[in-house]
C-alpha cells in the first residue's frame, strides 16, 4: 500500500500519513548562537509543535507564545477576545495544511512578548518516517538557552557580559540573580533528546489490549 498524498500549494505532492519534517531553528539576535535541528512528525498539531520548541530549546513554558506564518498568527485565542481578534487557535491545525495553505517553507516562533524572543525555523526537508524511531526527536543542537525574565537578547547580552566581568556595575546584582556562572556553550544534549522522547511516548497511541475491547 503506497503512502497517502496531498497536493502541495503549487500542485506539488506532499506525504501524509508517514512524513516527518526536518526543522532548523535559530533563536533570534543571539550569541554565542542557539540552534536545533529536530524531526517531527508533519501533522503535528501546532500547540504540540510549540511543547516540542519549549523543550528543544530549554524554555520554561512561562510565557505567552505565537507561530507567525506570513504574517498570520497562531497561537491559544484569549476567550475574552472579540471574535477574530487574536491568533488562530494552534490546537486545531497543523504544521501540514498550515504549509500547504501558505506555501512558507519558513516561519517564526514567538516566546514571551515581553522580553520578544523570536525564533525563524526552516523546514529543511520532508521525507519519510522511520518505523523504530517515536518523534519528536533532536538531531544536533548548540547553545545554551538563555534564562528566563532576562531581558531579551540585549538583556541576555548585558547579563553575559556583567556575570563575566567582576568589575562590572551589575555584576553583583546579576551574580544574586542567577548565581556566580553561566556557560553560554553548556548544554545537555542528552538530557534535551530524553524530554523528546517523553513527549513523543505521551503522544503515540497505545492500541487497546484484549481485556480493554471485551470491557466495552
Amino acid at each position: 500500500m503506497g503512502e497517502a498524498v496531498r497536493a502541495g500549494p503549487t500542485g506539488s505532492r506532499i506525504m501524509v500519513q508517514t512524513s516527518i519534517a526536518r526543522l532548523k531553528i535559530v533563536l533570534d539576535d543571539v550569541e554565542p548562537a542557539v540552534t536545533r535541528r529536530i524531526e517531527v512528525p508533519f501533522d503535528l498539531r501546532l500547540d504540540r509543535l510549540h511543547a516540542v520548541l519549549q523543550e528543544a530549546v530549554g524554555w520554561t513554558n512561562s510565557h505567552l507564545w505565537e507561530f507567525r506564518v506570513r504574517d498570520i498568527g497562531f497561537g491559544i485565542p484569549n476567550p475574552e477576545w472579540g471574535f477574530g481578534d487574536g491568533p488562530i487557535d494552534a490546537r486545531k491545525t497543523t504544521l501540514l495544511a498550515v504549509i500547504e495553505d501558505t506555501g512558507a517553507k519558513s516561519f517564526k516562533y514567538l516566546y514571551d512578548f515581553g522580553d520578544g524572543w523570536e525564533h525563524s525555523i526552516r523546514i529543511e526537508r520532508i521525507e519519510p518516517a522511520l518505523a523504530d524511531v517515536i518523534y519528536p526527536r533532536l538531531l544536533a543542537a548548540s547553545g545554551r538557552c538563555p534564562p528566563e525574565d532576562v531581558g531579551g537578547p540585549w538583556g541576555y547580552q548585558e547579563f553575559l557580559e556583567a556575570l563575566a566581568d567582576p568589575k562590572n556595575e551589575r555584576h553583583e546584582e546579576m551574580v544574586e540573580w542567577w548565581g556566580d556562572s553561566f556557560d553560554p556553550g553548556d548544554i545537555d544534549i542528552d538530557a534535551i533528546g530524553a524530554e523528546l522522547l517523553r513527549l513523543g511516548k505521551s503522544w503515540t497511541r497505545k492500541p487497546r489490549t484484549k481485556s480493554s475491547r471485551a470491557s466495552q
